[in-house]
């Protein structure tokens, strides 16, 4: 015969709740991670090996020396004053001086760009704007729409869950959707062009190169943070003019 029985205790209501309880906030906060984590590795994944979207361009190189540098960003103007935060641009791309911007005064400060394939219809661009929220922005704007230069366009982008067409810090969220052929509009001075994709690449903040104008013919680069919801990375999407612009009625 046994000299000891061992009963086991029994567990009282507050311990089960409070073991619950944890439990519960343990399967809310895997949840909220899971939620904003599996944006980012599915974008990765569809990225490098589905739509195999390149890392860094072969016209991309890490060597900019301070000339090229100075020559495309700066502090030096009002206009190149847009790169202060993240919804003013502020680290999207290292900030350089550089010499004083020509003269833009003949560029409208305002037009608009349509993305039929993303829904983005008359998004508002203005030009040497500093607030992301508010607009998309046209930087440095040495070049207008439709004339033999680069236009560069930035916009801001969020987690897809909180994606919203009609909300610029989110707007330009489902970029990376577009392909190497795909169109888009851009309304100026009362007149529409048309251009198409022909490249896209993703580029580390510190590849400033992406910026330097090429003037052999009318180009638009649009640029974003990638992936969607984080600052790590810059996707930049070139355009190429496609059609003779014709004038609205």
């Amino acid at each position: 015969m046994a000299r000891y029985r061992y009963v086991k205790k029994s567990v009282s209501i507050a311990n089960l709740t409070l073991r619950f309880a944890s439990y519960v906030t343990m399967t809310i906060g895997i949840g909220f991670l899971m939620w904003a984590l599996y944006p980012i590795i599915s974008y990765e994944l569809r990225t490098r090996y589905i739509a195999q979207i390149p890392v860094l361009s072969p016209e991309v190189s890490y060597g900019d020396d301070a000339y090229s540098v100075r020559a495309i960003l700066g502090e030096t103007t009002t206009l190149s004053q847009n790169m202060r935060e993240f919804l003013q641009l502020s680290d999207w791309f290292p900030n350089r001086p550089q010499a004083p911007m020509p003269n833009s005064s003949s560029i409208s400060r305002e037009y608009w760009l349509s993305i039929p394939k993303l829904g983005i219809q008359n998004a508002k661009i203005v030009v040497g704007g500093d607030d992301l929220s508010q607009s998309l922005i046209h930087y440095l704007p040495t070049t207008a729409p439709g004339e033999y230069g680069s236009v560069n366009i930035f916009g801001h982008s969020t987690l897809p869950q909180m994606y919203d067409v009609k909300d610029y810090k989110s707007i330009f969220t489902r970029v990376p959707d577009l392909k190497k052929g795909d169109n888009f509009f851009v309304t100026y001075n009362n007149q529409e062009y048309e251009y198409e994709i022909f490249d896209m690449f993703v580029v580390k903040p510190e590849q400033i190169s992406v910026l330097e104008p090429r003037y052999d013919a009318s180009y638009m680069t649009l640029i974003t943070c990638v992936p969607p919801g984080t600052y790590w990375n810059r996707l930049v999407v070139r355009s190429k003019l496609k059609h003779i612009p014709f004038k609205r009625t």
